[in-house]
This record gives C-alpha cells, sequence and structure tokens, in this order.
C-alpha cells in the first residue's frame, strides 16, 4: 500500500473523475475539499454568537476573540473556515437570523457564485514617452510598429500605449502634448494593418486622447483615476469600450506621500463599488477592475492586494494586475527597473494563481512562457 499527500492546489474534480466517481459524488466531494478563510470584520456581537453555533452545526467553525460569548464590546472580529458545502448550508441557515446575519447570508452566496477566469491574458507596455520609469519600454514612430509586432509574435492579447508618466512625482503632460506624442504610433500601427492582429488599450484619462485613440481602432480604455471624469465614461458608453477603472490614491505627484488606509482590501473594494455604479448608471458594461499596485500604496499594502486578489472576484468583474518592474519589487530584494524581471514573474503568477485575468507587463514573452508552464502544473 502506498499513500500520496496530494497538493491542496491539485485539480480535485479530474483526480476524482479518473477514480471514476460518479458526477454527483464528485460535485458533492469536490464542495468539501474546497476550503474558504473569511475574515468578517465589525460583526454585532450577538450575530457573532449565532454565527458561531451555525458554523459548529454544519461541521465550520468560527474563530472569535476570548469574552465574545459575554458580549463584552458590541462588534468584533471572526474568521468563518469552511468547506464550499458548509458555506451553502450557513447561507441558508442565516437568512433567517438577526444582528445583520442575513447581510452576511448575501455575502456568502456571493462568494459561493464566484468564477476564477478560464483564460489570462497579457498585457504589452508602449510607453511614449521619454521619463516612463522602465526605459526599454519607450518607443515612439516606428520604433512603436517594430516593438508592437515583436510582441504580438511572443503572444501577447493586448498592447497597452500611453504617452504620459504616471510614476510617483512624475510631471504633468497636457492634452496637446499627449495627444502630438500618440498620434504618429496611431497612424503607424493602421498603416502596418496592426489593428485586425490584436487589441489595443489607450492608457489615458484624456478625453481627446481617448476619444482619438478610439476613432483609430483602439478597443479598450485604462484609466488610472478610476473613471473619475464623467466624460469619459460617457464615451465608452457609447463606444462600447471596455474600461478598466484603477484605484489610485492621490495623484501621481502626491500618491506615494505616506498613503493610508482604515483597512486596505475594504476600501478599495468599497471604491470600486462606487465606481462601476456610477459608470454602469452612465452606460459602461463592459469593467475591469485594477487595484493600482504602487499607486498610492505601501509595500505591505501591494503584497495584501496581490495575496488576497480574490476578495475582489465577488465584484463580478475581471482582475487587472500590472506589478511590471516596479519598485515593490527592490523594496523586497534591492534591484534596479532593469533587474526585476524575476520578481515580477513571481508577483504576477501569484496574481493569476489568486485570480487575475490580466497581467499588464513589459517583457510579453517571459511572461507567456510563465504562464504556460504554471497551467501546465495545474492541470496535472
Amino acid at each position: 500500500m502506498q499513500i500520496e499527500l496530494l497538493s491542496n492546489a491539485i485539480d480535485k474534480h479530474k483526480y476524482l473523475k479518473e477514480l471514476g466517481v460518479d458526477s454527483g459524488g464528485i460535485a458533492i466531494m469536490t464542495s468539501k475539499a474546497t476550503y474558504y478563510t473569511l475574515y468578517i470584520r465589525a460583526l454585532h456581537v450577538g450575530a457573532a454568537n449565532i454565527l458561531k453555533q451555525d458554523a459548529l452545526s454544519v461541521g465550520a467553525d468560527l474563530a472569535v476573540p476570548r469574552g465574545t460569548v459575554l458580549a463584552k464590546t458590541p462588534h468584533v472580529d471572526c474568521i468563518l473556515i469552511a468547506t464550499a458545502r458548509q458555506l451553502q448550508k450557513l447561507s441558508m441557515k442565516e437568512l433567517a437570523q438577526p444582528f445583520g446575519l442575513k447581510e452576511v447570508a448575501k455575502k456568502l452566496k456571493e462568494i459561493l457564485k464566484v468564477k476564477r477566469p478560464s483564460k489570462v491574458e497579457v498585457m504589452g507596455i508602449i510607453n511614449a514617452n521619454d521619463d516612463s520609469f522602465f526605459s526599454a519600454s519607450r518607443f515612439n514612430g516606428t520604433r512603436a510598429v517594430e516593438a508592437i509586432e515583436q510582441m504580438i509574435d511572443d503572444g501577447a492579447d493586448i498592447i497597452d500605449i500611453g504617452a504620459v508618466s504616471s510614476a510617483p512625482n512624475s510631471c504633468h503632460v497636457d492634452k496637446d502634448e499627449e495627444l502630438s506624442r500618440v498620434k504618429p504610433i496611431f497612424e503607424a500601427i493602421k498603416n502596418a494593418k496592426l489593428y485586425n492582429k490584436i487589441k489595443f488599450s489607450i492608457d489615458s484619462y484624456e478625453p481627446e486622447v481617448i476619444t482619438c485613440a478610439l476613432k483609430s481602432g483602439f478597443e479598450i480604455v485604462n484609466d488610472i483615476t478610476g473613471l473619475s471624469n464623467d466624460s469619459v465614461s460617457k464615451i465608452c458608453a457609447s463606444n462600447n469600450t471596455m474600461a478598466v477603472i484603477m484605484h489610485m490614491q492621490g495623484t501621481p505627484q502626491t500618491m506615494q506621500n505616506q498613503p493610508q488606509y482604515e483597512n486596505i482590501l475594504s476600501d478599495i473594494y468599497s471604491f470600486f463599488e462606487q465606481r462601476v455604479a456610477k459608470a454602469e448608471s452612465l452606460g459602461v458594461r463592459n469593467i475591469t477592475l485594477d487595484v493600482g499596485i504602487g499607486f498610492g500604496k505601501t509595500l505591505e499594502h501591494n503584497l495584501m492586494l496581490i495575496k488576497h486578489l480574490e476578495h475582489f472576484l465577488t465584484l463580478g468583474k475581471p482582475l487587472l494586475v500590472g506589478a511590471s518592474r516596479k519598485s515593490m519589487i527592490d523594496k523586497i530584494s534591492a534591484s534596479s527597473p532593469q533587474e526585476r524581471l524575476g520578481g515580477t514573474l513571481a508577483l504576477h503568477l501569484e496574481a493569476v494563481r489568486n485570480g487575475a485575468s490580466i497581467i499588464r507587463v513589459h517583457d510579453v514573452k517571459e511572461h507567456v512562457q510563465a504562464l504556460k508552464i504554471q497551467h501546465a502544473l495545474n492541470v496535472v
């Protein structure tokens, strides 16, 4: 007899099917094998005591602070640990309970509905400015076309083109200067007949620049201000364009001046809820969310966002992550932008593992290869 310890990351459905388990049994056992760890903040102490007992009754558990049973404080933080099957049972039980547990039940149902992306797209970066933090990403005119063609050959799914640096303390650029930088590239792409070969994204928040890009054939608007300008939302709506809503605290000129959050995950989640609601009210239907790695965040904030990216999947939108060669890598392992490919791959593979649908990268070929290897490991 032999006993093998299998990784938690294995494709449980595949293994059970190969074993010859019937389809009904596969569904039941897969739900039992999928564990969730949920951090619930500021829960009414009465709700915590009820949820503790209900969790135990279905085989799950709720970790609560000492003294909760005596209701020493009106609200407590707690951690729920449960399988998918147990969450399903709890989501039904809590619908009939007081102290805000109906809202807990609703949230549990949302979590159970979360679907992880079946495909990950690689977005290559082209910068039409001379002050981007990674010099190897700077291109203009025909050189930009050459770089785009290479990225297409390397397996890119999207090309993101911008003409204004958003690095910390970068200089403001007016829309006329931005247009003068990108227009020649738009024309060069058209002449090279590249619009039908790959999707193009415009990295801008200026309505005139965005309009020009969409008229040229671009399909995505990547807005670091998170659609703060309603005009951009209306342009996206009228063109049926995908809009990337990114979170940024402050502006590129101020964002790294001691960024602070009450709770990084909850604060950004609330931001997304508000911006998505506003964008959809203005007619935007195709939305992707970007947590904004490095945009008004400390190293700890950035790591938390990547590690707990799955939290944002409950919003029901695809997630984009762009950590390529950013300074957070230097804070962990001293390095210049030119020396951060290894760190970039580690961050992006973790982001994909946690639910990212798009990764924005400087190094397309290396990421395409890394994703193929990660996929092969996941399906074995």
